[in-house]
């Protein structure tokens, strides 16, 4: 017997599904999936001694001096040496944006935008640049849109 056989005969997981397609429709429960889908994707951190994988949405935000770069995470900071296009480039389809010439941002990890500043789930507060700030209101905004 298969997963999905095994699925089908619990009762209160069908009155589950039934209840959140009636709520949210097909494409509700298709964003769901993918929503989970990138929540399972991991990120990883290669330095010259080590290597660590961490999922994409473990990261709050990144930033970088020079071509070192700190990845700041729930569980603490990682190091590691590359571009903050490079890594835009991979993460922008999970959600993340850069706010400023040195940083990009997760913006599941937003809780609030106060004038120039980015205050993130964990109290954190990051800088807003001028060129940065439309795009930023705009994902946000779209996203917390899209959420309801």
């Amino acid at each position: 017997m298969n997963n999905f056989q095994d699925i089908s005969k619990n009762r209160e997981f069908k009155n589950r599904i039934s209840a959140f397609l009636s709520q949210y429709g097909l494409a509700g429960l298709e964003e769901a999936l993918n929503i989970y889908e990138d929540m399972q994707q991991m990120y990883l951190i290669k330095t010259k001694s080590s290597v660590s994988k961490i999922r994409f949405c473990e990261i709050n935000y990144i930033e970088i001096q020079g071509h070192h770069m700190t990845i700041h995470t729930e569980q603490g900071t990682f190091q590691k040496y590359g571009s903050l296009v490079q890594e835009l480039k991979l993460l922008s389809p999970y959600g993340f944006i850069k706010c400023n010439q040195n940083c990009i941002v997760s913006l599941h990890k937003i809780n609030e935008i106060v004038q120039d500043d980015i205050i993130l789930m964990d109290g954190t507060s990051i800088h807003m640049s001028r060129n940065c700030t439309p795009k930023v209101l705009m994902n946000f905004n779209r996203q917390a849109f899209s959420q309801r």
